[in-house]
């Protein structure tokens, strides 16, 4: 596949869904967040319809000029949002925060525990004044002996045993995303969605807490229960037993790589069928899935002389057309000229609001769902600081001498 530039192409763009048919509108969301998790959180909110509206710091959100892995964060988790830029240390920033945090159904944030209460921002400070507000807190830790720590998605992974899990023997690897920023922000909203439906039975929000820490325990819970049943420690994936015989990735022809798989002996007998291999399949010692795991020190390396001399295109094809697990080993600036995500409108067009490209035009990939046969677009692109201040302040009630007098101190952006 040839990479090309994140550009508008000629692929069906993502129209929205019709205005006030997404879950969540009519819905406001007020979100003191930065970074990944809590604007991952925001943006699944957003995606689904409700009113989002960023709160930055009135030198805006640090990430909107990242450079290197965090280039792509502000556009990617921050469209279909609104900005506001206030000055918490300013008395009058402080009172329009809280007048918006009070306006919200969902208050969400993921700054350290207690930033936001010395503002009378925390949940106990605005729960008083409005008990049906749901308040989600996207932390490093749980309450407990760690909650103090300063965590990042780097951290747990190494202490929760995904660092290990993903690296060779020895050499621990953290994930090549942001796996446990953007889960948690995941995670957030689903307990906010699920406050919701319980505020509609009891009339009462609730404060939620979603962590980095246990978000990756959860998820090499898989390679905790293993250990549990088996009684051995799961290995690191480059040297894990693998529950399939056939499982794995081979280099190929002009050195190209491709991951292919049978995971039934149904698959398994296709799969020598296609290639020809009908001495594998006749072997008494390959006859089912859990004998080729046993021979896999064996039979692997004699797959893998087999099919040195065979394409990765001949294989796809071969798989594709047998209806076998495969899939060639693609960079993320390829998927730009993905056949699939193309056809079925997987990327949107944004507007880049900020460095040197800003004004320009990218595309962004879209929350994987499809709702009513749709996908979730781009209702608002992310936006450049402060943009939607004055709107929002006059919604509030602020008059418009008294937004300039704001504006004019620096309270406000």
């Amino acid at each position: 596949m040839t990479a090309t530039a994140p550009v508008p192409s000629s692929a069906p763009s993502t129209v929205p869904p019709a205005p006030g048919s997404l879950p969540l509108t009519g819905l406001r969301v007020v979100e003191f967040s930065h970074m990944v998790m809590g604007p991952t959180c925001g943006m699944v909110l957003a995606d689904l319809g409700a009113e989002v509206i960023k709160v930055e710091p009135i030198e805006g959100d640090r990430t909107r000029h990242l450079l290197g892995a965090g280039a792509g964060f502000f556009p990617l988790f921050n469209r279909n949002k609104k900005s506001i830029g206030i000055d918490l240390r300013h008395p009058e920033g402080q009172a329009v925060a809280r007048k918006l945090a009070l306006s919200a159904d969902v208050v969400l944030q993921n700054f350290k525990p207690g930033a936001l209460g010395k503002y009378g921002l925390d949940y106990a400070g605005l729960s008083a004044e409005n008990p049906r507000l749901i308040y989600v807190n996207h932390t490093g830790f749980l309450p407990g002996p760690y909650e103090h720590r300063t965590a990042l998605d780097e951290v747990v992974q190494m202490m929760g045993g995904l660092a290990y899990m993903t690296g060779r023997p020895g050499d621990p690897l953290r994930a090549g995303s942001s796996v446990n920023d953007i889960m948690g922000g995941m995670f957030g909203a689903i307990g906010a969605m699920a406050a919701l439906m319980q505020r509609g039975i009891t009339g009462r929000g609730q404060e939620i807490d979603s962590a980095l820490f246990e978000n990756n325990v959860f998820l090499v819970g898989q390679h905790m229960l293993q250990y549990a049943v088996t009684g051995q420690p799961a290995a690191p994936m480059p040297e894990r037993i693998s529950s399939w015989g056939l499982y794995d990735v081979f280099s190929v022809q002009d050195g190209e790589q491709i991951f292919l798989a049978a995971v039934s002996d149904a698959q398994w007998n296709t799969f020598c069928d296609a290639l020809g291999f009908a001495d594998l399949k006749a072997d008494p010692q390959l006859a089912t899935n859990n004998d080729r795991v046993r021979q896999r020190a064996t039979m692997l390396p004699e797959l893998r002389r087999r099919l040195a001399a065979r394409s990765a295109a001949e294989l796809s094809d071969l798989f594709e057309r047998n209806g076998l697990p495969y899939a060639p080993i693609v960079r993320p600036e390829q998927l730009y000229d993905d056949p699939h995500l193309n056809a079925t409108g997987g990327l949107a067009d944004i507007t880049l609001p900020d460095g040197e490209r800003a004004g320009q035009t990218a595309r962004t990939t879209l929350f994987p769902l499809r709702m009513d046969g749709q996908r979730l677009g781009v209702r608002l692109q992310p936006p450049v600081l402060g943009q939607h201040t004055q709107a929002l302040l006059a919604d509030l009630g602020y008059a418009p001498q008294e937004v300039d007098a704001l504006l004019e101190a620096s309270a406000v952006r």
